[in-house]
């Protein structure tokens, strides 16, 4: 009877002991997610700042309609900056105002080449989705962490798509970012169901 008492507390202890363990344990991050989740956070930022402005310019849907999604990817990045206790590099959510200098730079180019048309703007679009692709299958390999990966995953499905809408406005677009068979395999494919 004492045997089997034991046994069933050693047994209860080792349950308890798994569940504290997965309940709630935040893995902490290497200084390289920390540094690319902050860099994604304002390059979703530069999407929605960008498309805005070309929204405001040429009134087409397309650019409002991927400006919300933009603010849904930012808010996902958001959410896992806040889970893992870390700063969030948007100090100043105004339209155009980035902390990285790097992308500062590159919104005030962005801006100024969609300024000169239409077409520049959507061919502006394209290559924002080629480079946000880009740059997410880069931090993928940075980490093995669940909840940055199925954040990448989300947030690469979106910019596909966004980039078949913007292709799909343009007739034809050269990847600058991304291989072109990537690339061909993105635009011959059907829009997916992101986050399912």
């Amino acid at each position: 009877m004492m045997k089997k008492s034991i046994m069933i507390l050693a047994g209860g202890l080792i349950l308890i002991t798994a569940c504290n363990k997965d309940e709630g344990e935040v893995v902490p991050l290497t200084e390289q997610e920390k540094t690319d989740l902050r860099f994604l956070r304002e390059e979703e930022k530069l999407a929605r700042d960008v498309y805005v402005y070309s929204y405001n310019k040429y009134g087409q849907s397309i650019f409002n309609n991927i400006s919300n999604s933009e603010q849904s990817h930012m808010n996902s990045v958001l959410n896992l900056l806040n889970n893992y206790g870390l700063t969030d590099p948007v100090i100043n959510d105004a339209y155009g105002v980035f902390s990285n200098s790097e992308l500062q730079t590159l919104y005030n180019e962005l801006t100024i080449k969609s300024d000169s048309s239409l077409n520049k703007a959507l061919e502006v679009g394209a290559n924002i989705e080629d480079l946000d692709i880009n740059d997410i299958d880069i931090f993928k390999k940075h980490t093995t962490n669940i909840d940055l990966i199925n954040v990448y995953d989300n947030l690469s499905c979106g910019s596909r798509n966004h980039l078949r809408s913007f292709v799909g406005q343009l007739g034809s677009y050269t990847p600058v970012y991304i291989s072109q068979t990537e690339y061909d395999a993105i635009i011959n494919s059907s829009n997916e169901q992101c986050g399912q």
